[in-house]
């Protein structure tokens, strides 16, 4: 059973973790690869209301997705969206990052190599990423505007998707403590935790949604 205490406390977690960027058109929509297609579906979502030009999808597979998308995270994305509709000479592929810091560097490349000027990204992860996402990438790609954006839902609405609350709670913990120490290691950029937010984080600790934290030593995006 999840106390109402732990249940209050993911609230906080997730609702610190959105950004609450208002969406604006942008030079393209880097689509972050993870085990869910939802970012992908938002991507296109996003071009046909004409917020982005062109899509990059990035993403290697990972142990949580090779079994899904055994092609990689960004061919699987990118085959969604062409199941949708979008032109293919409107999608890139970058298939070999396997971290958030690689999704944003070499995304940034794959831009560059194919002589895309970029003055703006809206970067598309899911839900309780969007903050990592963009202090990662304001630290790896900077003199870009940096919009944030993830499929619209609510904190239940997502554990109902993902159907394991304690899964989401551990997902929710583990991003806030990146938050906290990657900036230190120089993945990302620094930003405040508010007070109830920390302390919200440290009651989740000690009751043991502790599956998707690093060890202090462990560097990787």
């Amino acid at each position: 059973m999840i106390s109402t205490q732990a249940w209050a406390d993911a609230r906080r977690l997730w609702d610190h973790h959105q950004m609450g960027h208002a969406l604006r058109p942008c030079s393209v929509a880097v689509g972050l690869g993870s085990h869910d297609l939802g970012v992908a579906d938002t991507a296109v979502d996003l071009y046909e209301r004409g917020m982005a030009p062109l899509l990059v999808f990035t993403g290697a597979t990972s142990p949580t997705t090779r079994e899904r998308m055994p092609r990689g995270e960004a061919v699987h994305y990118r085959e969604r969206a062409l199941e949708r509709g979008v032109p293919a000479s409107v999608v890139l592929v970058e298939p070999h990052a396997g971290n958030t810091g690689e999704n944003i560097r070499f995304s940034k490349a794959v831009l560059e190599e194919a002589g895309v000027d970029v003055s703006s990204v809206l970067l598309i992860s899911k839900p309780y990423e969007e903050r990592r996402a963009y202090a990662t990438a304001r630290k790896l790609w900077p003199g870009v505007e940096i919009v944030s954006a993830s499929t619209p839902m609510t904190f239940d609405e997502y554990v109902d998707s993902i159907g394991d609350v304690r899964l989401v709670i551990d997902m929710l913990v583990g991003a806030l403590q990146r938050l906290l120490i990657y900036p230190e290691q120089g993945f990302m950029i620094s930003q405040p935790v508010p007070d109830h937010v920390y302390q919200a984080y440290e009651r989740l600790c000690r009751e043991g949604f502790t599956g998707r934290l690093l060890r202090t030593d462990t560097a990787s995006t």
